[in-house]
Formats: C-alpha cells, sequence, structure tokens
C-alpha cells in the first residue's frame, strides 16, 4: 500500500478495509500534526516507540510506549513528538468514511488546508 511522505513524517496503510483502517505513523523529532478532528470516524492510537504529547480538545498529556488514546470523531486531537527518537504509534480507525478529506484542520504548522489529500 506504499509508505505516504508528510511534512511531519511519514505513515503507512497497514490495513484498508470496509470496517476499519490501520496505520503505522512515524512523527520525527519536534514535529507534530495538525489540530485537527473528523466528522465521520473515531481513532484509537497505541504507542509503541519514543514519545511525545498529545491534546484532545485542548487537554495536553504525555504519552510513551504502551499507551493508548482513543479519540471520538469530532473531538480535536494533536500529537507532537516530544523526543529526539521518532515518536511510532499504530492508528485504527472506525467509522463510515476513512478518506485523507475528513480532515477538518483547526491549526496546521504547514500551512495545509481543509478537504484536501495532502
Amino acid at each position: 500500500m506504499g509508505e505516504f511522505v508528510r511534512p511531519w513524517g511519514t505513515y503507512e496503510i497497514l490495513l484498508d478495509s470496509p470496517y476499519c483502517k490501520v496505520k503505522r505513523i512515524i512523527v520525527e523529532s519536534s514535529q507534530r500534526l495538525s489540530y485537527q478532528y473528523h466528522h465521520k470516524r473515531s481513532e484509537v492510537w497505541t504507542v509503541v516507540s519514543g514519545h511525545g504529547k498529545v491534546i484532545l480538545d485542548e487537554e495536553e498529556k504525555n504519552i510513551s510506549v504502551g499507551d493508548v488514546v482513543q479519540i471520538p470523531a469530532l473531538t480535536k486531537h494533536r500529537v507532537e513528538n516530544t523526543g529526539k527518537e521518532k515518536l511510532i504509534f499504530i492508528e485504527v480507525q472506525q467509522g463510515s468514511y476513512f478518506g485523507e478529506d475528513d480532515i477538518v484542520r483547526l491549526e496546521d504548522d504547514y500551512n495545509r488546508g481543509n478537504a484536501k489529500y495532502e
């Protein structure tokens, strides 16, 4: 399914089915994803390497290996790599639609907009 390069790191799709999508996401040191939410899916993240910080609806929480983060649909969220090593987590998406255009960006360090395959 290939690896997808983004300004903050990379992701790889491990499973893409009608009932879920599974990704391995790698966030480079000192990088972070956009502050965003999704209309049609929820996500569960399991940290497998590194450590960082998650924001869920403006509440911050430190994360490290073994931590699990549950993100219901419509919950604003962001993850940041606060360490020197890569932050790697497995993301499981569940819902009615898994397209990249279901990302509503509220803040983005890379000036990307909404509803685009970026």
